[in-house]
Parts: C-alpha cells; sequence; structure tokens
C-alpha cells in the first residue's frame, strides 16, 4: 500500500451559515438634569465613543455673528473652571483621548473616542467643559484670529468656493443656509468672549441635549458614570428651537465664478430634495449611487472612463436640517473637476447620460450592485464605535427613529430598478438644476452657453 493510500483524510471544513447583520440597536434614557442618553454595547470595541448633540442650530446665531457657534464648539477644549487650556489637553492627552467638536445647521456636535480604562476620567473632562467653560478673552481672540487665517484658504480652494456659491444660489438671502457654515471674515471679526458666552447660555442645556455612547462597556456602571458626570451638568429647563422651512430656486441656470488663468474647472451641479423621512429615500440613495456613487457609476464610466474629461465626478445626497414633524431638505449635487477646454463638452456629456437616464432607466445589473455596495459593506462600515455613535447621532439630530438605519438597509436591498431610476431622475432633473463653474470664464463661457442647460452668468471669485 503506497504512503498515499495509508494517509487518513478528514472530512473537508465546510462554512456554517452567515449570521444575519443589523445595525446595532441602542438603548435609551434620560438622566435627572434632562438629558437624554443613547447607548450601545459593542463586545471588543475597547475604544469608546461618546458623541454630545447641542440644540445650538446656526440658525440661532445672532444677526451679524455668523461663525459664533463654530467659535463656541472650538472653545469648549480652552479651558473651565477648573483647568486652562493648557492643563485641559494635557489631562486629555493622559487619558489617551482625542475631543473634536464642530457645529452645523443642526446643531454643534463634541465628539470624544477614549480607551475605556480611561472612560471615567474624560467623560468628566467633558461635563467640565459643558458645565462651565471658561471662554477666556485671550482663547476666543485666539480662535477669532485662528479662524480669520483659515477663510482666504477656503475661497481660495475650488471646491469650497463652489460650494459657497451653490448655497448663495439656491438659498434666500435672509436664509442662515445661504450664507457660510463657519461665517464670513466679516462676521467672524466681531465675534468676542461676551458673544460666545452669549450663546452659550441661550443655547446650551441638557434639557435640550444627547448623548451617544458606543463601545465594549462590560463592566461598565454606566448609569452611575454618566450620573457622576454629564449629570452634574445643570440649565435652565427649555423646548427644542424650532426648525424654518427649507426653501429654495433652483430654476435650471449656470453660475461661473470667474478664476483666469485656471487649467481645470470645478463643477458643482445641485439642487433640493427629499430627506431621510421621505419614503423615496431609499430609493433616491439607491439611485443617486448607480449615477455616480463610485468608479463604475454611469458618470464615471461616461466622463472619466471614455472620454478622459475628469479624475472622478460624483453624485450624493446630503441630509441639511430635519424637523420633528418630518419636514426637512437634502442637498442633492454632482460634483468633479474637468480640464478647461473640455468643459463644454464634459457638461453636454453629463447632460446627455442624465437624459439617457430619464429615458431608458437604470438597468437590473446596475441596481444589484448598487445593493451589493450599500448593504453588504455596512458590516465593515460600523466596525468602529465611533462610526456608529456618529450615525447614530446623526438619527438624533434628523429626528429619525432609533430602528432608522437598521431599517433603511432593509428598504434598500427591497427597492427595485424601477423605483430606483424614478428617485434618480427626480432628484437630477435636467432643466431643474444650479450648475456653479469655478474657472476661467473666458474660455469657458461661450462653450456652456451654448448648451442651452440655463442662463449663464459670471461673478468674481473675490
Amino acid at each position: 500500500m503506497s504512503e498515499l493510500a495509508a494517509m487518513e483524510f478528514h472530512p473537508q471544513p465546510q462554512a456554517g451559515e452567515a449570521t444575519p447583520w443589523a445595525f446595532p440597536a441602542p438603548a435609551r434614557g434620560t438622566l435627572a438634569n434632562g438629558l437624554t442618553v443613547l447607548h450601545c454595547h459593542r463586545p471588543g470595541q475597547q475604544v469608546v465613543a461618546v458623541e454630545i448633540v447641542l440644540d445650538a442650530p446656526l440658525d440661532a446665531e445672532p444677526a451679524g455673528l455668523d461663525g459664533v457657534a463654530t467659535i463656541m464648539a472650538r472653545a469648549f477644549s480652552e479651558g473651565t473652571d477648573k483647568h486652562s487650556a493648557e492643563e485641559f489637553a494635557a489631562e486629555l492627552e493622559r487619558c489617551g483621548a482625542t475631543l473634536d467638536a464642530h457645529a452645523d445647521h443642526p446643531g454643534v456636535r463634541l465628539s470624544l473616542e477614549v480607551p475605556v480604562s480611561r472612560l471615567p476620567k474624560a467623560l468628566g473632562l467633558v461635563a467640565d467643559a459643558l458645565r462651565a467653560p471658561a471662554f477666556a478673552d485671550s482663547e476666543v481672540e485666539r480662535l477669532v484670529r485662528n479662524r480669520l487665517d483659515e477663510i482666504p484658504h477656503e475661497l481660495a480652494n475650488p471646491s469650497r468656493r463652489a460650494a459657497k456659491e451653490l448655497s448663495k444660489e439656491l438659498f434666500p438671502a435672509t436664509a442662515r443656509m445661504s450664507r457660510p457654515r463657519q461665517g464670513t471674515a466679516e462676521t467672524v471679526e466681531n465675534i468676542d468672549s461676551a458673544a460666545v458666552r452669549a450663546f452659550y447660555e441661550k443655547h446650551v442645556r441638557p434639557a435640550t441635549a444627547s448623548a451617544v455612547v458606543v463601545g465594549d462597556l462590560t463592566g461598565v456602571d454606566l448609569e452611575a458614570l454618566l450620573g457622576d458626570t454629564l449629570g452634574a451638568w445643570t440649565g435652565s429647563q427649555a423646548q427644542p428651537l424650532p426648525v424654518p422651512p427649507v426653501t429654495a430656486d433652483d430654476a435650471g441656470r449656470v453660475v461661473i465664478v470667474d478664476r483666469p488663468g485656471a487649467v481645470q474647472t470645478q463643477l458643482l451641479i445641485g439642487r433640493i430634495g427629499a430627506d431621510r423621512h421621505d419614503r423615496v429615500w431609499a430609493a433616491q440613495v439607491l439611485g443617486t449611487y448607480c449615477l455616480g456613487g463610485t468608479l463604475t457609476s454611469r458618470l464615471d464610466r461616461v466622463l472619466r472612463e471614455e472620454k478622459g474629461y475628469t479624475y472622478g465626478v460624483r453624485a450624493f445626497g446630503q441630509v441639511l436640517r430635519s424637523a420633528p414633524d418630518g419636514s426637512g431638505a437634502a442637498l442633492l449635487a454632482i460634483s468633479g473637476s474637468v480640464d478647461t477646454p473640455n468643459t463644454g463638452p464634459a457638461l453636454d456629456d453629463l447632460w446627455k447620460v442624465l437624459r439617457t437616464l430619464a429615458a431608458e432607466g437604470l438597468t437590473d445589473a446596475e441596481r444589484d450592485i448598487a445593493v451589493q455596495n450599500l448593504v453588504g459593506v455596512a458590516p465593515l462600515k460600523y466596525e468602529t464605535a465611533a462610526a456608529v455613535a456618529g450615525t447614530l447621532a446623526d438619527q438624533v439630530e434628523q429626528h429619525l427613529p432609533d430602528d432608522y438605519q437598521a431599517t433603511l438597509y432593509q428598504q434598500l436591498a427591497a427597492t427595485g430598478t424601477v423605483e430606483a431610476t424614478a428617485a434618480a431622475v427626480n432628484a437630477f432633473p435636467v432643466d431643474r438644476l444650479v450648475t456653479v463653474l469655478v474657472g476661467d470664464a473666458s474660455q469657458i463661457r461661450d462653450a456652456v452657453a451654448a448648451l442651452g442647460i440655463g442662463e449663464v452668468a459670471v461673478v468674481a471669485a473675490e
């Protein structure tokens, strides 16, 4: 008998059934001070993520002080009644923690990441920052100077300049959404520590705030920990601020922000559409992904692979603000850049893609790939506590139910090709798109005007 024949062969191992994945479901509660708390135990995730959502929207900024919410957010880590700015930073570093904060249309967010073993100390620091921020004159002045230094760089960035112009075009001048989120040089230079403290005292309180805690909470008495830290933060009772309706003018037109000598043209094409409260959202996400969500999407296939106009073009939907009653709006946009001589041809082909989509629809293969990419990648997308906490905080800001994200993936998987096509066509109608081009007007204006996609205006780059 040969040696091979004498060997014992064991049965080949077979793969087991895949465990169904679902977005983590949080538990919800309220502290004695009125702070809403969502927490989610994620075994193995030793770095805990905490998101604090404050009801201090940009709409609440006083006239002439656009940017005060941003300065306040940045100032939370610049010292408290217990710690100077240097001491606060050193304490965070000793915890191995990071603390970021930013202001956007729905409100102000603080984001903390810290090893679970240092969670009590880090939460105490965040609670001190919320409870008794220093807002020292010297620190606020430094933050204002830093912000003023940032603005010229933003204006020089073609994509940021395009976004600024699109907001100005879409929304009424009286609407806060028409102006830069972090303020302009004219408004930021008016901000001082008194303005920051006044905004804080008027809008920052636990009764209208929420905290999201995600990570491995094994052995953590979270209720006691939160009570000793964020629970010590006090403030007046108040109702959440009303959310003004979002109105926009999406009549088809073109605005060229003139950059003489530019070798590329930045494109930003957009309008306002349904947000996550609308039942069309899942189909809109799917259709938009097929249009321009990946390297294999229609826009990239034509403008990048076939024509070589660009390194990439993306279509996307970004929620701007939602109200408790389910009203709200999202920015629906297409962005990218092309070389200057091909600006006209690229836009012509882009509109042809939109018209072909409306006339012929998506294919089942496109729909299937989009579902596979959007739903199949979800377990990887939410591997970290920070990703889960950020999504839960988004749901809080947008007044969505706690199971929204899990339900969305079910809806995406169940959405058919016809529904995705209709949603994409309605999201990007060829005659209702505002087109912003940042480039050399002398070289691109005539070619763009000849396309007939809207009246063309030229503005200075500033």
